[in-house]
């Protein structure tokens, strides 16, 4: 299986980029989000993951470890392909589909073509904790509790929570677990809310 492929960009299309590396021509197929990140770029190193299909062995290509590792979370749940993966992608961004993820907003993740209710109902309970726990979803960790309170209440309500709910929530949780991190009272503030 290929990690990556670095090259030359021979041609670059919103679908796909053809990379050429070592005189051979690679056909990838890419995402409106790698696209985006590559344009204007003469040389790429492209992420890989590669399908073994009996009539083709297409190749998925993106522009960082993290969009892939984010790719395949969502093609392990049952009723979402590779192709529908890379609509996701291609309708919105990494951090807008862990986000989604994460505040069960079904409506977001419905609007994309080819997503229905029940399977973005299922990408939200298949992905929920595993997406939870990927780095770019980590808060800074702080010693102070007013800071800490503080930091969780701005990243829920910027999710679009009410803030008299979340205060009292936070309230809650931290006069149980005071020695929590950031990224504990946002994941224990989001079951409960």
């Amino acid at each position: 299986m290929f990690e990556y492929i670095k090259g030359a960009v021979i041609t670059l299309k919103p679908s796909h980029i053809i990379l050429e590396a070592n005189s051979v021509g690679y056909f990838i197929t890419i995402s409106l989000n790698t696209y985006t990140q590559l344009n204007g770029k003469e040389i790429a190193k492209i992420y890989i993951h590669q399908v073994i299909r009996e009539d083709a062995h297409p190749l998925y290509g993106f522009a960082s470890e993290t969009e892939r590792e984010l790719f395949r979370m969502l093609i392990s749940v049952s009723g979402i392909g590779s192709n529908t993966a890379i609509m996701m992608f291609s309708s919105l961004s990494p951090d807008e589909i862990r986000s989604a993820i994460l505040t069960e907003n079904i409506n977001l993740l419905k609007s994309i073509k080819g997503i229905g209710i029940k399977t973005a109902q299922r990408v939200v309970i298949d992905l929920k904790d595993k997406v939870g726990k990927t780095p770019a979803s980590e808060q800074i960790v702080s010693s102070a509790d007013n800071t800490l309170r503080n930091e969780a209440l701005s990243a829920l309500v910027m999710l679009g929570f009410v803030k008299k709910s979340v205060e009292k929530e936070l309230d809650r949780i931290l006069a149980v677990q005071p020695n929590l991190s950031v990224e504990s009272v946002i994941k224990l503030a989001l079951k409960s809310l």
